[in-house]
């Protein structure tokens, strides 16, 4: 598929937000939930080529927080049966086969009680990748020798946009922030030690989702005493406070939306 240019895809939402403004809900850390995506469209049963043509929409809908009352760890699944991405293939990219292709994963994760499924590499089965459709964090040490990493990007998992902003924000407040890769065994290990006291998801919806039992075919343990950590609770309120503007934005990220009468004025001839 085309790439769209940035400033289409930014008019876009600029357009349906302004039209839909009455929709944006005002109680905390709800929102109004934008979807950009691509369909191809040209009418042929030829599968075996791309489409010479495609429809780029835009949908929203007013969402509530991911969590209900307070934040709460999840559970998660090691997945060593099935393979999300492989390299050479769709795993760094935003498309609807690499979520139906998990979905065995994730029965696999329910039948074992567990909420989420963690993705292993395809070759090895042995080094972690991300979380269902978010990326992963481990957090080592704590007060001023904090840091934390996230895997590396291989070419099989997503570069979220939570991922990358994590990555700045927690350099913005004082905390080393790396890229590297970790195993299964040094995982546990590490938990089990003391010497990794975090560990959290993120995502466009969920934001942060700290881990507190991971369960696999080897057994099971808990990260920092099955608790959300203060890392993971404070880069959340950092976040949630630059998008609802409580918290100055020094990025640029906040992108102001016309009122509908203006917009309206604007693409009128």
């Amino acid at each position: 598929m085309p790439g769209l240019p940035e400033v289409t895809f930014i008019d876009a939402i600029d357009a349906l937000v302004s039209q839909d403004q009455e929709w944006v809900p005002s109680a905390p850390e709800h929102s109004l939930y934008l979807r950009p995506f691509m369909i191809a469209t040209h009418p042929d049963l030829n599968f075996a080529k791309p489409s010479p043509s495609c429809l780029f929409i835009v949908i929203a809908a007013p969402s509530a927080g991911y969590f209900t009352g307070p934040v709460r760890p999840v559970s998660v699944w090691l997945c060593q049966d099935f393979s999300r991405a492989a390299p050479g293939g769709t795993g760094a990219a935003k498309t609807g086969g690499n979520y139906a292709g998990a979905m065995a994963g994730q029965l696999q994760a329910a039948e074992h009680g567990c909420e989420q499924v963690v993705w292993l590499d395809a070759l090895e089965h042995r080094w972690v990748e991300e979380l269902s459709g978010m990326n992963l964090f481990f957090v080592y040490g704590s007060g001023a020798d904090t840091r934390i990493m996230t895997p590396a990007l291989t070419g099989s998992l997503l570069p979220g946009i939570t991922r990358d902003t994590l990555l700045t924000l927690a350099r913005d407040l004082g905390i080393r922030a790396e890229e590297g890769r970790i195993s299964v065994d040094h995982w546990r290990a590490e938990c089990l030690s003391g010497a990794m006291t975090e560990v959290f998801a993120c995502g466009t919806a969920a934001m942060i989702a700290p881990i507190g039992m991971v369960c696999g075919p080897g057994g099971s343990w808990t990260v920092g005493g099955g608790r959300p950590g203060p890392l993971a609770l404070r880069l959340r309120h950092h976040l949630l406070g630059i998008q609802f503007g409580h918290i100055p934005d020094p990025h640029g990220w906040i992108h102001p939306v016309m009122p509908r009468d203006e917009f309206a004025e604007l693409i009128e001839p």
